[in-house]
């Protein structure tokens, strides 16, 4: 488990983290959301010890990470895959994490299996390894000490399509298996699929946070049916505040699976029916749009 408390951190007159609380629970990938220069990176710094906090809180495993024994072995971090040595093989860096965190040299062997280095890889220097390999890597080295706690910076980046793929079922499984992972990430798309809570910061604070489901729904959904002025007054005895659209059909303040309850117990057929809001692409930016640097004009 991860707990951040009222964590701050100030530049000078400059605030980058101001005052954010939230919690990544155990079995739960939590996605940690926000657009270059929100705060991210320093807040993910100060739940590792990298950068002192000038307030508040990170625990992690119910202790900050510079008080928990052999910190290495409870959590696995990765928040720059590309800072590795450039002239050491991948296995050697694998190695030499091993020997920090005290897990035997057979760890090695099965991390670079888990992670999808090949031993022909591993032997190459990381100075001829593509981005993708680098990010395996990184991760590799974030798993090596079987820790019970993931905090990954962007770890799909480089990587191709099928990499994307296995990097999601890897967090799922490890997920499932009771780990807590904290994933930031600009593809949001991944992370829409992957992520069962959400933390969004924009300009050093929280501008949402709560699961996926809760956050997605807001918007409720578009739907539409062969007897419309039926499904309007459906809708309306349900409660669920429908307001016609010019192009026709209702948005509603529902999710997918209480239209269709409710579509079966009138006995509507439903034509059309997609997320009002448009997914968490759009929700980003909504809830970021004043913090972001690039804007269309």
């Amino acid at each position: 488990m991860i707990e951040i408390e009222n964590l701050t951190k100030r530049y000078g007159a400059f605030t980058a983290v101001d005052d954010i609380s939230f919690t990544a629970r155990p079995g739960r990938v939590t996605g940690f959301l926000g657009p270059n220069g929100a705060g991210k990176s320093t807040a993910m710094r100060m739940m590792c010890g990298l950068t002192p906090a000038t307030s508040g809180t990170a625990r992690v495993l119910g202790r900050p990470y510079a008080a928990l024994p052999n910190p290495t072995r409870h959590v696995g971090v990765m928040l720059d895959a590309s800072a590795q040595h450039a002239g050491r093989t991948g296995r050697e860096i694998l190695t030499l994490a091993a020997i920090l965190v005290g897990a035997g040299r057979d760890r090695v062997d099965a991390v670079l299996d888990r992670v999808g280095l090949t031993s022909r890889e591993a032997e190459r220097r990381i100075g001829n390894y593509s981005l993708g390999m680098r990010q395996r890597l990184g991760l590799g080295a974030a798993l090596v000490g079987d820790p019970g706690v993931l905090i990954l910076d962007e770890p799909a980046n480089g990587l191709d399509p099928g990499g994307i793929h296995w990097m999601r079922g890897l967090l799922r499984d490890y997920a499932a298996e009771g780990g807590t992972v904290l994933l930031s990430s600009h593809l949001l798309s991944e992370v829409e699929l992957i992520a069962q809570d959400l933390v969004l910061i924009g300009r050093g604070r929280i501008v949402a946070q709560g699961t996926k489901e809760e956050l997605l729904s807001v918007a409720g959904v578009v739907v539409d049916a062969t007897d419309r002025a039926g499904l309007g007054s459906a809708l309306d005895r349900a409660g669920l505040q429908p307001v016609e659209r010019a192009q026709g059909g209702f948005t509603a303040q529902a999710d997918p699976e209480q239209i269709g309850t409710l579509a079966l117990r009138e006995g509507l057929v439903i034509t059309s029916l997609t997320p009002a809001g448009g997914g968490l692409e759009e929700m980003f930016l909504t809830l970021t749009a004043d913090d972001a640097r690039e804007v269309a004009a």
